[in-house]
Order: structure tokens, then C-alpha cells, then sequence
């Protein structure tokens, strides 16, 4: 078979059931917003949902001018309007915008939220990685207590284990904040001055443009050289020491083992304090599942009051990649509870009626369209995965019954058709 005249867009994938590849695969798909879904009620947070474009200028206030995704990555586009709009590349700007669009702040207290968002970046695709994804992520404001910076990262390991990875590695870094990084930025870029000439165009770019971002290099001389550079967190001030170590006191009260690392930065500006990565150490080189941070002066920034928060953000298709290649059983929804099958018109008529009755009723139920035989029929009640298969024939409409066929054990028995929908309740 030729070509179709569509094709998908480069770095976009379709999402359905029975795909081979778990992060296309919907049924999967499912389960695990349904798992996110309730980790986020146990912890007490609830769902918001904002628009898929924002005006361009509130990213690029929040994600920060010197980043790759403002610079390289951002669907922008002008509307009949002239207004400039960009397709939402994360999900922290939009949540915090509606914070103060809806006044959520003024309720006082801790506003905790969690959204399932559509984000759009132009990257070069990779496994994992596509240019309309979808991200789960949590957003706490209104207080700087470190307790819930521990919350938010043992929330993020709770849906993990839920899912079913069982090994995983928390890294936790301190960014400290505008202060303390200008003070830290200028002793960078003292260091790294006499080696720029063996830094790449990007790393050079950085260290013009946004010098805390060559911390984030994946060039393995430029790692060598910056092994040896001053660490962020010999310039702390004396209150983000004390924040970063009682994070660190209760994650270790929590009993969960993590690693301090240095050049541990993030992809945002707008981080403050606590920054955290999970990472899986049976992945290989893509070994990030999520990560985050502390944002305490973000909400100031877009014109709020001063709030500090803190959120995370996790890539789905990244999720379920990782379930897959680490041979996770995941929780698959069971099949129906009846699939009827018949023979003959009056068979089919009367299986409709039942089909009917039982949906009407609460009660999962399918049958297959087509007149196919029996057998075929029956074929198709074991690959839905039903437990009964309600089988009409022209004698069980004349004598009223049907037969109840149990697809685990195979036992079967006629029952009066008027009692099977109280019978499967």
C-alpha cells in the first residue's frame, strides 16, 4: 500500500489502544492518569486547567531570556489581532498566571494544584522526547516551609513506586537566589575564563548569556573542566544554608537516601533554593524521569504578591517508556463484564435488547457487529478479556434463556434471559 496523502507532523506521535510502544499506547496511557490522579488526592492536591497558548511575553518573563526553551524551542505565533502568543512549552508560567487571574491567592493558606498538560517545544525529537508532549506536575504556593519541598519530592517518588519503578536515584541541589548567584556567577565565570577557548559555541554562548547554564553541559570536556570550578553551594546565604539542609533532614526522616549534586541547575531561571532531579538508574544515558524546584520569587515577578512555591513536572511518554524498558507489569483495566454472543436474526435482535438492558444497568458489556460465526464471535470474547459470554441462539430465544459461559473456569448454564442483568450486578 502507497503512501497516505497525511502524515503526522515531525516530533508528534498518535495515541491508541493496543500500540506496541507503551508511550503510544492509550489503555496505558489511562491507567497511569489514573494512578497521578490519585497520589494527587492522597496528598491533597487538585486539578486546574489552563489555556494551551498564553501571551509570549508572560514566558518569557517567567522561563527567563537567557534559556534554551525562550531562545531555540518556543512555538510563537502573531493572531489576527497582533497579539503574540506562544504555545505552552512548560506548565508553571499558565498555572501561576490563573493563581492571579482568579485570585486563588487571596483564599490565603497553601493553594496545591496539579495539572495533566499538552506542552509544545521545537526540539530535535528523540525517544521520549516529542515536540507535543504531555507533562504531569504539581504547583504548592504560598509558603517557603522546606517540610514541603520534602512533600513534593516524596510525592513525585510515591507515583513512581505506584507505577511500578522500584530503583531510582533522588539528586537535590540548592540554586540559591539572585543574590547568592551573582556572587557565585562572577567566581564561575573567574574560573572558567582561562578555558573558554575549549568550550563549544553553546558553552561559550553561555557563559555570555547565562553563565549557571554551562552547569548543565553534556560535553565531557567541559564536565572535566568544571570538576575542578567553585560549587553553588559554598555561596549560600545563611538562610538558604538552613532551608536546603532541613530539606535535606526530612527527606532522611522520611527514610529516602539522595545525593547532593553541584551542578544540579534545572532548565529555568526562575528556580530559588531547592532544585531536585529523579533519575532511574537502569535507563542508561536518558535516565531523567522528572524533576523541580523552588520558585520563590516567580508570582512577584508576574505582578502578584510576594509567594514563594515550589512544583515538579514529569514527561508521560518519558514515564511510560521507562516502565517498558524496565519490564513494569502495570495494572491494565479488566475487560467487560459480558460479551454477548448470537446466532441467527432473532438471536441478534433479542442480544441487542440484553446489550441494552446490561449497560442501562451499570454493567460492562459488548458484542461484535458483522454477522461473523460463532466461533469468531467467541474468539473475540476471549480477546477482550470478558467474563461471561452471553450466548443467543434461535432455541434459547424460544425457550427465553440464555447461556452464561464463565470465560475463566469454562463452566456454562442456562439462566432465564429476565435475570442476568440482576445476576451480573
Amino acid at each position: 500500500m502507497g503512501k497516505f496523502k497525511y502524515s503526522l507532523p515531525r516530533g508528534t506521535h498518535d495515541i491508541y489502544p493496543g500500540a506496541d510502544g507503551w508511550e503510544h499506547d492509550s489503555i496505558r496511557w489511562n491507567v497511569l492518569e489514573e494512578i497521578w490522579r490519585d497520589v494527587c488526592r492522597i496528598y491533597g492536591y487538585h486539578e486546574i486547567r489552563t489555556p494551551m497558548f498564553e501571551s509570549t511575553d508572560l514566558f518569557k518573563r517567567s522561563i527567563g531570556d537567557g534559556t534554551d526553551i525562550v531562545n531555540k524551542e518556543m512555538y510563537t505565533f502573531e493572531d489576527l489581532g497582533g497579539r503574540s502568543l506562544t504555545l505552552r512549552p512548560e506548565g508553571t508560567a499558565g498555572v501561576l498566571r490563573a493563581y492571579l487571574d482568579t485570585s486563588l491567592y487571596a483564599r490565603g493558606g497553601v493553594t496545591k494544584l496539579y495539572y495533566i498538560n499538552e506542552h509544545f517545544r521545537y526540539e530535535r525529537p528523540a525517544a521520549g522526547r516529542y515536540r507535543q508532549h504531555v507533562q504531569f506536575g504539581v504547583e504548592a504556593l504560598g509558603t517557603d516551609d522546606p517540610a514541603i519541598d520534602a512533600e513534593v519530592i516524596q510525592m513525585m517518588l510515591a507515583f513512581y513506586r505506584r507505577a511500578g519503578v522500584t530503583r531510582f536515584t533522588i539528586k537535590v541541589n540548592s540554586v540559591g537566589s539572585t543574590e547568592s548567584r551573582a556572587a557565585y556567577v562572577a567566581a564561575l565565570k573567574e574560573f572558567v575564563a582561562p578555558y573558554l577557548s575549549e568550550f563549544s559555541e553553546e558553552g561559550k554562548a553561555r557563559f555570555e548569556g547565562n553563565p549557571l547554564r554551562m552547569l548543565d553541559t553534556k560535553n565531557e570536556r567541559e564536565l572535566a573542566i568544571l570538576a575542578n570550578a567553585p560549587k553553588l553551594t559554598e555561596y549560600l546565604l545563611d538562610d538558604e544554608r538552613s532551608h536546603f539542609d532541613a530539606v535535606c533532614g526530612y527527606l532522611a526522616d522520611a527514610g529516602l537516601s539522595y545525593e547532593v549534586d553541584p551542578y544540579l541547575v534545572r532548565g529555568f531561571d526562575y528556580y530559588t533554593k531547592t532544585a531536585f532531579e529523579v533519575q532511574s538508574p537502569d535507563l542508561g544515558a536518558q535516565n531523567a524521569l522528572g524533576g523541580g524546584g523552588r520558585y520563590n520569587k516567580l508570582v512577584e515577578d508576574l505582578g502578584g504578591p510576594p509567594t514563594p512555591g515550589i512544583g515538579f513536572g514529569m514527561g508521560v511518554e518519558r514515564v511510560l517508556i521507562a516502565l517498558q524498558q524496565l519490564g513494569v507489569d502495570m495494572p491494565l483495566p479488566p475487560g467487560p463484564t459480558a460479551f454477548v454472543v448470537t446466532l441467527g436474526d432473532s438471536a441478534k435482535k433479542a442480544g441487542i435488547k440484553l446489550l441494552s438492558d446490561l449497560r442501562a444497568a451499570g454493567i460492562a458489556a459488548e458484542i461484535e457487529y458483522g454477522g461473523r460465526s460463532m466461533k469468531a464471535q467467541m474468539r473475540s470474547a476471549n480477546d477482550s478479556k470478558a467474563k461471561y459470554a452471553l450466548i443467543l441462539g434461535e432455541d434459547e430465544v424460544a425457550a427465553g434463556t440464555v447461556q452464561v459461559k464463565n470465560m475463566v473456569d469454562s463452566t456454562q448454564e442456562a439462566v432465564a434471559i429476565g435475570e442476568i442483568v440482576g445476576r451480573l450486578s
